[in-house]
């Protein structure tokens, strides 16, 4: 599955986004010279324009999950520049529709241009997974799989295969419920609570004995899987297997689960080891797309 993947997260993009205003970053020296000229207690910018491109990327940082946008007063504040200068840098990125007007009135928010930049990188999260999740599998010499939501399964999309002579696997493009498997409740604990509350209403149906299709510990489950950070499958898929799982979403909003199925006797002895290195694993995933979780 195609996923959309900012180098270094939306700090890349908001940089890319930045260089469109380069071409008009003489024009915005000129006026900061004219500043200091007149008074103003702020340092000419450098002629190469360089600072401008800083400036236009703080700016575009400074509107992250502003949903309602920040008026110009507002954005100079958090950037530490004079309102005239960051008005003229809004207006060079309004123009390009990297910002566009959250109000009538004076707010800016950020613009769809950054949306089409950020799909012409065209990477996929599997190719930025795979290095740390092949790590975790030399650590650990278990099965390691990333899966992603497909209607109401989980869907691998990358999988390594550990070195145990008993090791669990399935093939890259399986699709498992979301509601009995390790991954899957990884990817349920990211949706928001209609989302959650539309999945869980169409019945939960059991696969072995210890399948939960009560809604009620379920939910309980996930919440509990929010706060500590990973999710289990006690044989809840397959009699003799357990599993456990993380999930994290990308800069797009796309939700991944990273998921360690194991034979149910080495799991419990280990489980300590797979949780500490699992959740290490997906920390240094999310460090490198620049996102939180």
């Amino acid at each position: 599955m195609s996923i959309i993947e900012n180098e270094g997260g939306l700090d890349a993009v908001l940089d890319v986004a930045a260089e469109a205003v380069s071409g008009r970053a003489s024009d915005i020296v000129s006026d900061d010279v004219a500043q200091l000229a007149a008074g103003g207690d702020e340092k000419p910018a450098p002629k190469t324009g360089v600072q401008v491109i800083v400036r236009a990327a703080r700016i575009l940082r400074s509107l992250e999950d502003q949903p309602q946008g920040l008026s110009l007063g507002d954005i100079a504040a958090r950037v530490d520049l004079p309102r005239s200068t960051v008005q003229r840098i809004v207006t060079s990125l309004a123009e390009e529709q990297f910002l566009i007007a959250a109000t009538p009135k004076s707010r800016v928010k950020l613009g769809p241009a950054l949306i089409r930049l950020a799909r012409a990188t065209n990477n996929e999260i599997d190719q930025i997974a795979h290095p740390f999740m092949a790590g975790l599998c030399r650590e650990l010499n278990e099965t390691i799989d990333l899966s992603v939501i497909q209607g109401r399964s989980a869907v691998f999309v990358d999988q390594l295969v550990g070195s145990h002579r008993l090791r669990a696997v399935s093939a890259i493009g399986e699709q498992f419920p979301l509601h009995s498997t390790a991954c899957g409740k990884a990817l349920l604990s990211t949706l928001d609570e209609d989302k959650l509350e539309q999945y869980l209403s169409q019945g939960l149906a059991a696969y072995t004995e210890h399948t939960i299709t009560d809604k009620a510990v379920l939910e309980a489950q996930i919440e509990e899987a929010r706060a500590r950070g990973y999710t289990e499958d006690r044989e809840e898929y397959t009699e003799g297997v357990c599993a456990i799982g993380v999930s994290f979403v990308d800069p797009l909003g796309r939700p991944f689960a990273i998921s360690i199925p194991v034979p149910t006797h080495r799991y419990d002895r280990n489980k300590a080891r797979f949780e500490a290195a699992l959740l290490n694993c997906r920390d240094k995933i999310v460090e490198t797309l620049g996102n939180t979780i």
